[in-house]
Parts: C-alpha cells; sequence; structure tokens
C-alpha cells in the first residue's frame, strides 16, 4: 500500500469496523466454560486435539456440549508429552475460544478524515488485497523481497504457500530470540539439535542441573512431571539462577550467582571434574575429541577464580561438581529453552554440552536418551521453485544459522543504498512482534518502510495495529492442522481435529494459505479441497487412519532406530566432523573463532541499576495468554522483584506501583507493582515476561503491569548464529509518575 507512515490504530478505538465491544467481564460470558455439563447428564460431544498454548503441543481431548459451548479439555493419557495431566494453561485453553475480545472479521486499512483506521472487509476482499499486494512484490522487486514471519502451528501452512511463492525469506522469534543459540553450542559438540521436546532422561536421573531453566514455571509438562517424580526417588537438583526460583526451591543446592556469570562458573566446573579426577574417563576416552586441548585451556579456571567473579563459594563450586561427578552418567546440566542472554550464548551451551560429556551423560540412562521421532509423508505437490536470495543470505554473516533471524529481516526492510537483500512487505502470522522481539524503535522503523504488511492473529494485539489487512484466524479448537510428530523416547503421532465450528468470520491458517495461493496462480500446490483430505492420505501411508485417530488421538509406535541408550562399551560414531564428541572444535578453529568457549566479562549495572531478569509464568504463555479469560483470573499482572536491601535504599513498600526507565532513558508505559523478597539478588530486579499490554481491545490485558520487552533496547549479538542476547539491559526504579503533568 505504500504507506509513508505506518501509524498504529488503535482497534479498541472503533465502532463500526466489525469487532464488536462486548462485555468483558467472565462473569458475564453465556456460561462459565470451566464448569462442564456432563454431571447433569447432557451428552458432551468429544474431539481429539493438541494444546497451541505452548510449544509443548500436549495431546488432549476436548468436549462441547450441543449448543458447541466447549466445557472442558483434559490430557490425553497416551501421550508422551503430557501423561494425560495438563498444565493450568493448557485447561485453560478453552478461554481463547471463549474470550470476547477475540478478532472477528477481516480489516482493512483506510483513511477516514485524514486518519488511519480499519473498516470491516469481506475475506474475498482481504484476500484479494493480499494476493495483489504480494503479486505487485513478486513483479517489481521479486518474490523473495515478501518475507513470513511466524510462530506456531499456523507457520507450516503459510511456509508451505511461501515456498510456492518462490520466498524463503521466513523467520520465526522462537530462534534467534529464545532457543536457537542452544541448537548451535549441541550441535557443534554431538552433532544434534536439542530439539523439543529436550530428550532430557529427568525421570531417571540421579542430579539435575538447572541454569536459569525454570522447570515449574516455565511449565515444560513432562519434565514437570519427570523432575518431580526424579525429586520422590532423591534426585539432587542444583539451580545456578539470581532468582530463587520455584526449581531453586525444590533444591538441594541453590546457587545465586551474579548475573552475566554463568560462563565463569561453567568452566570452574570442568576445572574440577578433570583436575580432582573426577570425569567419565571411560566415556571421554571412547567418545570424546580434543580433551588434552581442554584439560590445558580450563587449567587456571580453579574455583578461586571463579569466586572472584561469580560470587558463589569455591567450597560450593567443588561441592555441586563432586555431586554431579558422583551421580554420573545419571546426571544433566539441562541445556534450557530460552538462552539468548547476554551475546556469547551458542559457547555457552557448547560449555553446557561438553560438561555433559565430561560426565558421560549423553546417551546414558539419566542423562540424555537417543531420541526418535515418525516422519509425516509431505502430500504430493510440485517442486518449489529457487529463490534467489532467501533468509540464508539475509544472516549469511552468520556461518551457523539454521534458521530464518527475525531481526535480519527486520534490518533487511530498512531502505539501504545498494541493498543486496531489500524486503518489502511481510505477512506477521502468530507471533506479536513488539512484545516477542526486542528494540522496538528499529521494528517500527521497518514497518514504516514497507510496501505492504498482513498480520493473522486470533486477537488484537499490538502488532495488528500496524497491519494494512488483518485476517482473524480461528482458535486451535476450531480447525484441523498438521500431524503432530515430535522426538521424544518413542516416537508418536497426535491429531488435532475440530471440536466447534469457528466462531465469528475467523478461518483456520491452511484454508487462507490455500485461498492466497489460488489468487497467485499455485493452485498446483494446494490440490485438495480441505485440510482433512491431507490428514487423511498422511495417516493412510502411515499405516493409521483418520477415523482411528479421531478414536484415541494419538498413537505411539515402536522405536526403529535402535536403543534408547549407548550399549556399554560400544563403538558409537556422533554426527560431528571428527565422529566424537568435540570437546574442542576444529570447525570453529577453522574459521578464527574459539574452539573452546571463553570468559568474556559482560556489563554491570551503573550505581542506581538494576539489572532486568525477566521469565515465564506458570499460568501464561509469552504475551498471547495475558488476556486469556481464565488464565487472566490466575494472574493478570506481573509483579517486580526486588531484594529487601534494594526495596530499604529506594524507599520501596510491598505493593507499591513503581515505574521503570533503562539504560537508555526508555519509560516503562504502565506501572507496576512491587514485591519485596529475599528471593532475589540485591543487583537484579525482575518480572515476568509478557505484560504490559497497550491495545485497548484486550480488555483484561491492558495497563497490567508493564513489559519487559519495550525496556529492553540493547541487545548483544550471536556471532555464531545471530542470537540477540537481551540480558544486558539495567533499569532504575521511579516512585513518581514520569509522564504526570507538572503544574507550576
Amino acid at each position: 500500500m505504500g504507506n509513508s507512515r505506518r501509524s498504529f490504530i488503535k482497534i479498541s478505538a472503533l465502532s463500526a469496523s466489525g469487532i464488536a465491544l462486548t462485555s468483558t467481564a467472565l462473569g458475564a460470558l453465556p456460561s462459565n466454560p470451566l464448569n462442564g455439563k456432563e454431571g447433569a447428564g447432557i451428552p458432551l460431544k468429544r474431539a481429539a486435539t493438541y494444546c497451541e498454548v505452548c510449544f509443548w503441543k500436549c495431546a488432549a481431548w476436548a468436549y462441547a456440549d450441543q449448543d458447541n459451548n466447549i466445557q472442558k479439555i483434559i490430557g490425553n493419557p497416551k501421550d508422551p508429552h503430557c501423561y494425560g495431566r495438563l498444565c493450568p494453561r493448557g485447561t485453560g485453553g478453552l478461554g481463547m475460544y471463549s474470550d470476547n475480545d477475540r478478532l472477528k472479521t477481516p480489516l482493512i486499512r483506510t483513511k477516514i478524515n485524514g486518519e488511519d483506521t480499519f473498516r470491516k472487509a469481506s475475506w474475498e476482499e482481504a484476500l484479494d488485497l493480499v494476493a495483489k499486494n504480494m503479486q505487485q512484490i513478486k513483479d517489481v522487486y521479486g518474490s523473495e523481497s515478501m518475507a513470513l514471519i511466524k510462530h506456531g502451528s499456523p507457520g507450516s501452512h503459510l511456509e508451505h504457500l511461501f515456498k510456492a511463492y518462490g520466498s524463503d525469506t521466513i523467520a520465526e522469534p522462537a530462534y534467534a530470540q529464545c532457543r536457537g543459540p542452544r541448537e548451535t553450542g549441541f550441535g557443534l559438540t554431538y552433532g544434534s539439535w536439542v530439539g523439543s521436546p529436550e530428550p532430557t532422561d529427568i525421570r531417571d536421573t540421579k542430579c539435575l542441573v538447572l541454569i536459569g531453566s525454570h522447570i515449574g514455571e516455565n511449565m515444560h509438562n513432562s519434565q514437570v512431571q519427570e523432575m518431580s517424580e526424579a525429586i520422590d526417588k532423591g534426585a539432587s537438583i542444583i539451580t545456578v539462577d539470581p532468582r530463587c526460583s520455584t526449581a531453586a526451591s525444590k533444591s538441594q543446592h541453590w546457587l545465586a550467582i551474579k548475573p552475566s556469570t554463568d560462563m565463569a562458573l561453567l568452566l570452574s566446573w570442568m576445572h574440577v571434574l578433570i583436575y580432582e579426577d573426577l570425569y567419565n574417563k571411560e566415556y571421554v576416552e571412547k567418545y570424546g575429541h580434543g580433551f588434552e586441548a581442554l584439560k590445558k585451556h580450563v587449567k587456571s579456571f580453579t574455583p578461586e577464580w571463579a569466586y572472584g567473579i561469580t560470587t558463589i563459594k569455591p567450597s560450593e563450586i567443588r561441592k555441586t561438581a563432586q555431586i554431579m561427578a558422583a551421580a554420573a552418567p545419571s546426571a544433566i546440566i539441562h541445556p534450557g529453552r530460552h538462552v539468548t542472554w547476554y551475546g556469547d550464548d551458542a559457547q555457552r551451551e557448547r560449555a553446557i554440552a561438553i560438561l555433559n560429556g565430561l560426565l558421560g551423560s549423553w546417551g546414558n540412562r539419566g542423562g540424555f536418551y537417543f531420541k526418535e521421532k515418525i516422519k509425516v509423508p509431505a502430500y504430493p505437490h510440485p517442486p518449489y521453485p529457487h529463490p534467489k536470495w532467501g533468509w540464508k543470505e539475509i544472516g549469511e554473516k552468520y556461518p551457523f544459522a539454521e534458521m530464518g533471524n527475525t531481526t535480519e529481516v527486520i534490518k533487511a526492510s530498512i531502505p539501504k543504498e545498494q541493498q543486496k537483500y531489500p524486503v518489502k512487505g511481510w505477512f506477521v502470522a502468530g507471533t506479536n512482534l513488539v512484545t516477542s522481539v526486542p528494540q522496538r524503535a528499529l521494528i517500527e522503523e521497518a514497518m514504516n518502510a514497507l510496501d505492504f504488511m498482513v498480520v493473522m492473529d486470533t486477537m488484537p494485539m499490538e502488532i495488528t495495529g500496524y497491519a494494512d489487512v488483518i485476517l482473524p484466524e480461528c482458535t486451535y479448537l476450531e480447525r484441523y492442522d498438521g500431524i503432530r510428530s515430535a522426538t521424544n523416547r518413542e516416537p508418536s503421532i497426535a491429531l488435532r481435529s475440530p471440536v466447534v465450528a469457528p466462531k465469528y468470520e475467523s478461518k483456520p491458517a491452511w484454508w487462507m494459505a490455500k485461498e492466497i495461493g489460488n489468487r497467485l496462480g499455485l493452485q498446483d500446490y494446494f490440490d485438495y479441497d480441505d485440510f482433512e483430505q491431507v490428514i487423511s492420505w498422511q495417516l493412510e501411508k502411515m499405516g493409521s487412519s483418520l477415523e482411528e485417530m479421531k478414536k484415541i488421538g494419538v498413537k505411539n509406535f515402536k522405536r526403529k532406530s535402535g536403543s534408547l541408550y549407548l550399549k556399554k562399551g560400544a563403538a558409537y560414531e556422533f554426527p560431528t566432523q571428527s565422529g566424537k564428541i568435540e570437546f574442542y572444535s576444529d570447525e570453529l578453529a577453522a574459521l578464527g573463532l574459539p574452539a573452546m568457549p571463553e570468559y568474556t566479562a559482560h556489563d554491570s549495572p551503573e550505581p542506581g541499576f538494576y539489572r532486568l531478569n525477566y521469565g515465564r509464568s506458570p499460568m501464561h504463555t509469552f504475551s498471547r495468554t495475558i488476556n486469556n479469560p481464565n488464565l487472566s483470573d490466575l494472574t493478570d499482572e506481573n509483579t517486580l522483584w526486588v531484594n529487601p536491601k534494594v526495596a530499604r535504599l529506594e524507599n520501596l513498600k510491598n505493593g507499591q506501583a513503581v515505574w521503570l526507565e533503562n539504560q537508555d532513558g526508555v519509560l516503562s508505559t504502565f506501572p507496576i507493582k512491587v514485591r519485596v523478597t529475599e528471593r532475589i539478588r540485591w543487583d537484579s530486579v525482575y518480572m515476568y515476561h509478557g505484560f504490559g499490554h497497550a491495545n485497548k481491545k484486550l480488555s483484561r490485558a491492558h495497563g497490567k503491569g508493564a513489559s519487559d520487552t519495550e525496556l529492553i533496547t540493547r541487545i548483544s549479538v550471536d556471532p555464531l548464529m545471530g542470537g540477540t542476547g537481551m540480558r544486558g539491559n539495567f533499569v532504575k526504579i521511579l516512585i513518581e509518575n514520569p509522564a504526570k503533568e507538572v503544574l507550576i
């Protein structure tokens, strides 16, 4: 549409746009969706699904009454992701369906009296406009200049559309803003991604080490259950975190480390294991590469050296290393999930991988098992065209990037002279970029420069306010999606099928992708009338059927790739350059990069500032669930954790509303209430991620708490894979509202 300025439109300001203003109170709904009616004798229909509230994708049964009111969701007992038990997010997922704030109809940006606004549109008009602009960008710049930024299951349907269209300019924040560094670190060491769910054999471990990994709050379902089982069996839990998390409260050892010094601790643990002769010699000799180089490398990294950096006493460093060694090989130093912290994150993850190698954990019971999944056959379609460039070229300066980097796509959208890879349009699906990616000013500059932008979502998240076209997606409870096949101890598949028809005028992503594809002349890539046909064909090829999967929901298969663990003394070739566990990486050395992890000091807060740490609320996933009526009823705002020493210095009281200002002068839009607690170090503050929404149409989320992403304006980029380290931001605490007018 060629806007010179893409202003943010508050959908809540619209009255005739097709988004009805409705009561926001949970009590104002026709019925409480948590109250099932089975006990009243009213029959409920059941449908197999898997959860979309987070990436664990637990399989479930959803139940609806005869009036198409979804009454409950329960776990599928056959599912290895959940063992039949759902977390609060999973059971509260039906709030996504019942939320009256949902997007209800397609919307198109327009001007009324010189001001940008949205108007209601038909699906035909909206999709015609999307296809017209995609074709125009392709004709003028090439299909590569249209980018897809995605998250979640709907992204696979749009990825198919984009590859058929001729664009591989595809990225998702889950990589460079979350888990990417661990895949690089473990890939360089073992030749294998960690993947999801992680192949951690927690149920049989004797020692679990968590480094900034909040099991019990991030609600990775099966891991939470297995950790509870391990604790009952007497496993030692060691948590490294400046905050006493839920996991730390269950630990024998909580190491309240100085933030940003984790690498020093990891190197010191290596020193203790090697120089106190505690490492798994037989395992290292048989499967390791470069051990002697590593031994020499860590010689000076004593616990006394680390103490001066981490503030962890040498005796604690030695004691915890000895506990790991005593448990080995049934020991796990967990790789974590959100690991984009300080810019050296891939190397920190390599250090974690190396420690697991020294303990002999990889491929052993109670350590890391050899994961397996079953391949879902691709539905027949013509070969994709070969784009001239895509995500690899955009991120070419990062040699180990294996997925599209969202930040690099954003940068490529800002016009420059002699630009090699110009991005002119975005299709954003299932990700609220302005709250999931740091540096909002950069994102807004990029969006202002776009020729066209379309957003697909279930909710009026802030990103929708910048779109030219908004497409309302139905929730996971109202649609078919791709067959879930994920790595685990044994392969399994799960079905997602609709329990009710889509509410309002919302549509599934597969339908939108197909309709846009048809308008672009790509009908041969969408040779089906309904995605149910695709699933049915795939299941038949896999030895099952749609009828069977509707009855059982989950189907488990026997392993075909061999044993779950290494056989004692057996030869094994790792998929690395050397065929072994790479304590020393020749691949990194050949590129002039450190072959082994090194400690680098990171910035510390200036006087009066505190490091901003953030994490997950047990009740919420990212920012997408904050408005969910069931989950917001459990946790409706975040709080600022501050140490009592800080509270005294800053004259703060428990429950007091404060504002935050970061090192670059950026202020929090909304206040946040103080939580005074000994469970946080004095040099840091902590808040749950995803709160502080600015769109009033999110009636339960608007203005509730502060946004951590808003305050993350400084990043440190990982030189190996381009991850955006976000833990180098600092805030000071303001008692007075900085936006309040001063009367003179």
